[in-house]
């Protein structure tokens, strides 16, 4: 009994004696086959059996030996095929050849056996799975590419590579193992709060400079008409947010009976309603107190929220896959701040709208001097002071304050047609800005010297 492969991968198992004549054994597999034995070609362990007269026996073929018969028509028909067809057959070649090999192994048993001694991983996929031992030997053949020049530059990487993965597998197993709470979801601190009477949770950020408070939270709480847009700026970070003033005192309510007066800087934005900032936190001292969950003031604890007190875009920032774990939630660049806070949409309209606000700002009386309005820049006789008075906070926002010196009538700034320039710092705060020096001079001719309606109108741009 001898078993015939052909090139399309079937199985014919012939039992014929090994004396047999090879002229005779192509007979039969024309019969089996439809392959005319003239275009027969015969292989045994690889090597071409062509003598027509010659029995199995005297040419090594013994019982339950494999013989490989290919199609002379179909080698010919691939020879005349472009070059450029070649490589796509390789892998099928490859294939055949792992396929041809597994087969082999299978049809000895002292083979097998050896096999199972020195790869019992490999022997089970030989005899399981056709694919697992095709990657079982690339990754075996990769390894032994490694080994042939360890000191190569592509060998050196693979190893690199291989090594780190496995610091990497075993840095997560050690976690996983003796500090599983570090894959839990960490919530954010808010707390319970009144303003103006009106009921509102607000956020607990010390990275925060300021405290902040969107326009649509200050109307329900009823402080819109204190906002002083003097105060008016643009806040920028990631991207630009709109400032549309500053409510200077108001009443905030924290428990039962603890009644500050709180002010708020009033920002377009949609990641929080209110943001209690360091400004407050050190105005009253607080300490936020992770042994008892709760934010201390004056000695009176406010209990932090719980997860599921907590408002929805606090819960905004992760989610769960499939096999429990957290993971982030792609969102779209909103604003500068990455945490909670998510403060204000970096888009052509809050500019436009921060033109607009300026605009009326500046046509208004009083106001103050220097850059009681402008995010950047100052007059010539401020801006020593304003160097000072620009801050950043832990989200990369920047804050501009007006000066909280007594105001001086400030001079009209000086007229394109005189040949004077505007202030050095104030041109410089465009440029930085993406604006050229002569496009900067223009949009100060044009907003009359003023930088926040300067970088407004660039914006529009």
């Amino acid at each position: 009994m001898i078993t015939v492969i052909t090139e399309d991968d079937r199985i014919l198992p012939i039992d014929v004696d090994a004396s047999i004549e090879l002229e005779n054994l192509k007979a039969l597999l024309e019969v089996d086959t439809d392959i005319p034995a003239d275009q027969q070609q015969l292989l045994h362990g690889g090597k071409p059996l062509n003598d027509a007269k010659a029995t199995l026996a005297s040419c090594g073929v013994n019982n339950d030996d494999l013989l490989i018969l290919r199609d002379r028509r179909q080698a010919s028909s691939a020879s005349s095929t472009s070059t450029s067809a070649r490589p796509a057959r390789a892998p099928a070649s490859e294939e055949q050849a792992v396929e041809q090999f597994r087969r082999q192994i299978l049809s000895d048993p002292a083979a097998l056996s050896m096999l199972r001694a020195d790869n019992p991983q490999l022997a089970d996929a030989a005899t399981s799975s056709p694919t697992r031992f095709l990657e079982l030997l690339r990754a075996q053949r990769t390894r032994s590419d490694d080994l042939v020049d360890e000191f190569d530059i592509d060998a050196q990487r693979r190893i690199e590579e291989n090594i780190r993965q496995q610091r990497v597998m075993e840095n997560l197993e050690h976690a996983m193992e003796y500090s599983p709470e570090s894959f839990g979801r960490v919530t954010m601190l808010y707390v319970d709060c009144k303003v103006n009477g009106t009921h509102v949770k607000a956020f607990v950020d010390s990275g925060a400079q300021a405290t902040i408070m969107s326009p649509e939270c200050a109307e329900k709480c009823g402080i819109m008409r204190l906002l002083d847009t003097r105060f008016a700026g643009i806040a920028r970070g990631v991207g630009t947010a709109k400032i549309l003033g500053r409510v200077h005192s108001t009443q905030l309510q924290l428990g039962q009976g603890l009644f500050l007066p709180c002010s708020f800087t009033i920002m377009e934005g949609k990641g929080v309603d209110m943001l209690f900032g360091l400004d407050m936190l050190k105005r009253y001292q607080a300490t936020i107190d992770l042994s008892k969950n709760a934010l201390v003031i004056n000695g009176e604890e406010i209990r932090f929220l719980d997860e599921h007190e907590l408002p929805a875009e606090a819960n905004a920032e992760y989610e769960l896959d499939e096999h429990g774990n957290p993971r982030p939630v792609q969102k779209p660049a909103e604003g500068a701040t990455t945490s909670a806070l998510g403060a204000a949409s970096a888009n052509a309209n809050a500019a436009a709208a921060a033109a607009a606000a300026a605009a009326a700002a500046a046509t208004a009386a009083p106001k103050f001097p220097g850059t009681g309005q402008a995010i950047g820049g100052a007059s010539t006789s401020s801006q020593p002071q304003q160097a000072s008075r620009d801050h950043f906070d832990s989200h990369g926002w920047s804050f501009s304050h007006p000066s909280t010196a007594t105001p001086t009538p400030s001079a009209a700034p000086p007229s394109s047609g005189a040949g004077s320039t505007w202030p050095a710092a104030s041109i410089k705060a465009l440029v930085d800005l993406g604006a050229s020096s002569q496009q900067a001079t223009s949009l100060l001719d044009a907003a009359g010297g003023n930088v926040e309606v300067a970088a407004s109108l660039l914006f529009q741009q």
